[in-house]
């Protein structure tokens, strides 16, 4: 791989390629974001098609080609942007009304000039060769005047994009903002139109973001996802241009199309994974309690109430298993019909209304009543005379506490 990086920068158009590719790409990937969100990513499209027309009346009078083409796209730009929203004529009409006009004039052009045809479709369909020395000096100005402007109006841009009313509200001047946003990208696209051609320059604005959006959900995350997807795909695609012959921008698009397959891929097997993590974890925290592994399942103070309530909910989950509590010695009834349990104050679910617990069995004394007591037996069903079903504490030992704990519970 190295030997084939030195060979490529042995040749000076190639170094002038990198140069230019990388900073564009760059420009591209951090508007790219701003433009998707504003619903302008299709700007870029209308934008390449003007500076097709300009690039081909420069060629036809013999004067440098961005020298034209900048100017020309910037105008285009705020005409995109001034009658696109003052005007019954709005959105894509415009665009396509502005790009297939300019598209004629350049063919027109064309046609009408000879000797044009071969330099004019090198900025159609892109080519490296087309880069000169004049412009990589104004390319690199350029792109660091589009970088430095995105750096100083970032948080000006974040309100406009994510909600323009309320950034008009706040004292922003959205318009004023819009149009900056809007002339960088006439001048980012025409920075890219000699490499990537004006029919593929437009992806290099939508793919990165769009790419990056798969996996990202803040607007700075996006951003710089966005610059990194967009530097190693030129520089992949300009690699694979170098050693098998074929169109630069092409390779780069190519490129970008297989980045943004592989993270949507990413994308939704993250969904499903966490959709079915969320799952496991919703059986687990069903499930589990009532598994048992041979330890006691203690009733906790703080979850007193949806403990008890899940084992009458679930009593077959627990029958056999060994459980532990704490609350207030109680009674109910006499003679042969005297019923024991231990609960605490709440929303009647069980023993009686009122209260929360467990009606329980002891072979020996048990406690004085109401005092507070800790219980530890196996969870056994009986049916009474009347076939009503109902659970039993068989205790194992019973103890009285000084401390008390909180007597009401509550969901």
């Amino acid at each position: 791989m190295f030997e084939i990086i030195n060979d490529m920068l042995s040749y000076d158009f190639l170094i002038r390629a990198f140069i230019v590719g990388f900073l564009v790409s760059i420009c591209a990937s951090l508007l790219g974001t701003s433009l998707i969100l504003k619903r302008y990513s299709m700007i870029g499209d209308g934008l390449s098609h003007v500076g097709f027309g300009s690039l081909a009346i420069g060629s036809a009078f013999n004067f440098a080609p961005l020298i034209i083409s900048t100017p020309a796209m910037v105008l285009a730009a705020f005409v995109l942007l001034r009658i696109g929203t003052n005007s019954k004529l709005k959105g894509d009409a415009l665009i396509a009304l502005l790009s297939t006009s300019a598209m004629a004039v350049g063919v027109v052009v064309i046609s009408l000039t000879k000797g044009l045809t071969l330099d004019v479709c090198n900025y159609m369909f892109g080519s490296i060769l087309a880069m000169t020395q004049s412009d990589l000096y104004l390319s690199i100005c350029l792109s660091i005047f589009i970088i430095i402007s995105f750096v100083l109006f970032y948080n000006k841009f974040f309100a406009v994009v994510f909600d323009e009313n309320f950034a008009q509200a706040a004292g922003i001047k959205t318009k004023k903002y819009n149009a900056v946003l809007a002339v960088l990208t006439a001048v980012t696209i025409t920075l890219g139109m000699r490499m990537m051609g004006a029919l593929l320059i437009s992806s290099l604005i939508i793919f990165p973001s769009i790419t990056a959006m798969r996996l990202c959900t803040t607007y700075k995350s996006v951003i710089l996802c966005s610059v990194i997807i967009s530097l190693i795909c030129f520089f992949a695609g300009i690699v694979l241009s170098y050693l098998y012959e074929i169109p630069v921008g092409a390779a780069i698009v190519i490129l970008n199309l297989i980045m943004f397959l592989i993270f949507m891929g990413i994308g939704r097997m993250r969904i499903v994974l966490l959709r079915r993590k969320v799952a496991l974890l919703c059986l687990i925290f069903m499930v589990l309690p009532s598994l048992s592994f041979g330890s006691e399942y203690l009733i906790r103070e703080r979850f007193f109430l949806t403990q008890v309530d899940a084992i009458y909910r679930n009593p077959k989950s627990y029958l056999g298993r060994t459980i532990r509590l704490e609350g207030i010695m109680g009674v109910y009834g006499t003679g042969k019909d005297t019923i024991h349990y231990v609960y605490r104050y709440g929303p009647g679910c069980c023993a009686a209304d009122g209260s929360v617990g467990f009606q329980i069995k002891w072979d020996k004394d048990y406690p004085p009543v109401d005092a507070w007591v800790e219980a530890c037996g196996v969870l056994e069903q009986y049916r009474d005379k009347y076939n009503i079903q109902y659970l039993v504490l068989r205790l194992s030992e019973i103890k009285v506490l000084e401390k008390r704990g909180k007597e009401t519970v509550a969901r």
